[in-house]
This record gives C-alpha cells, sequence and structure tokens, in this order.
C-alpha cells in the first residue's frame, strides 16, 4: 500500500490554505541529475577514483606484470562506482521530497529528505534575486535575505548559495527552465514591492473629542 508522506498538505509543498488574494503561480523540484553533479560534485568524486585507480596502476606497474597491475587499479574505479552511485540516490531522494512554490506574495521552500522544514520568504524580505545558468536550461536562483535565515545553512544545506556559510542566502537549486522562472520571479517581486500597504492607527484623543 503506498503511503504519501506529505497527505497534510492542503497544496503541495505548503503546509496550509494561502490567505485570501494569494495563488500559486509556480512550482517546481530541483533536477535531480544537476543536483547530484552540482551540488554533491559528482564529477569532482569520480575524477578523485580515476585519479587514484591510475596513481595505483603507475606505482606497481614497475613492480608486476601488466595485467597484475591493472588488477591492482581497478578495485579503485569500483569504489569510485559505488561511491558515486550513493551520491546519485542521495541527489534523487533530494529533489524528490523538495517543493518550491512561487506565488504573488510570497518564495515557499519545502526542504529536507530527512529533517522536513519549509520556508516562507515573502518579496518584502528580498534584498535580491541572482541566477546562476547552466548551458542546458537549469540554474539555480539565489534570494539575498534582507535580514538572516531563520535556520542555518547545514540545515537547509544543498538548497542554499553555495559557500555562502556566515550570511545563508536560500536558493532554488538546479530548476528546469531557470531562466524563465527567474523572470517570472522577478515580476512577481516587483508588482508585490509596488503595492502600497496600508496600516491602520487607532484615532488620537484629540480625533475623537472632535467627533
Amino acid at each position: 500500500m503506498s503511503h504519501d508522506d506529505f497527505a497534510f498538505e492542503p497544496i503541495k509543498g505548503l503546509p496550509e490554505e494561502p490567505p485570501e488574494g494569494e495563488h500559486v503561480l509556480w512550482q517546481g523540484r530541483p533536477d535531480a541529475w544537476a543536483l547530484t553533479r552540482d551540488s554533491l560534485n559528482l564529477g569532482w568524486v569520480a575524477g578523485y577514483f580515476c585519479v587514484l585507480a591510475v596513481w595505483r596502476f603507475v606505482a606497481v606497474v614497475d613492480l608486476m606484470p601488466l595485467g597484475q597491475a591493472v588488477a591492482a587499479s581497478v578495485p579503485f574505479l569500483f569504489l569510485g562506482a559505488l561511491v558515486c552511485l550513493i551520491l546519485a540516490v542521495i541527489g534523487w531522494v533530494q529533489a524528490r521530497a523538495t517543493v518550491y512554490t512561487i506565488t504573488n506574495r510570497r518564495v515557499a521552500m519545502r526542504i529536507g529528505a530527512a529533517l522536513t522544514v519549509t520556508l516562507n520568504i515573502p518579496y518584502t524580505k528580498i534584498a535580491s534575486i541572482d541566477l546562476d545558468a547552466r548551458r542546458n536550461g537549469t540554474g539555480t536562483i539565489a534570494l539575498t535575505p534582507t535580514g538572516g535565515m531563520p535556520v542555518g545553512y547545514l540545515v537547509c544545506w544543498p538548497h542554499v548559495r553555495p559557500w555562502h556559510l556566515s550570511r545563508p542566502e536560500p536558493a532554488l537549486r538546479c530548476i528546469p527552465e531557470a531562466g524563465k522562472v527567474a523572470r517570472m520571479l522577478a515580476e512577481a517581486a516587483e508588482a508585490q514591492i509596488a503595492v502600497p500597504e496600508v496600516t491602520r492607527r487607532p484615532a488620537s484623543p484629540a480625533t475623537l473629542a472632535a467627533e
């Protein structure tokens, strides 16, 4: 029997119904392969084990026959393949557990495979939006908050801008059509910020007396 851990969500990716006047503009999740490649550094890990295999071969080729030297190097390649497979599974699980939501008022990020956290970032709390696009169309949209993030870098990783440890910036990591999504996000933020905020204040005693 299938079981949905997020069946309690009234709208996928949101912990509660949006307030009146708010509506969803876009929802998506990271591309699993791009997330594994960029956030888990799959290429660097694979290259590391290839270098180990070559180093092992060069170190023993003068001490034993060629076939034995190759056999002594192959275990590093198998170990590297196993590590890369584990990273690919981690990337897939992270991507499947993530839902990014853009509404006309905020960005919501449901993130975390083991510890699920939902970040709600109103447009009024975003200082800037930065796009890091790749040639294949995927990319990362980083949000610079006007204050600080309520949770730390490690809690939000990999859904943060890489290497910004002291002032973490939440990020929509490795999403498809990142350029299109970034334009939509910028337009929604500009429209929301341009809306004047009406503040209701209590009447002063002089005003009440005049009435």
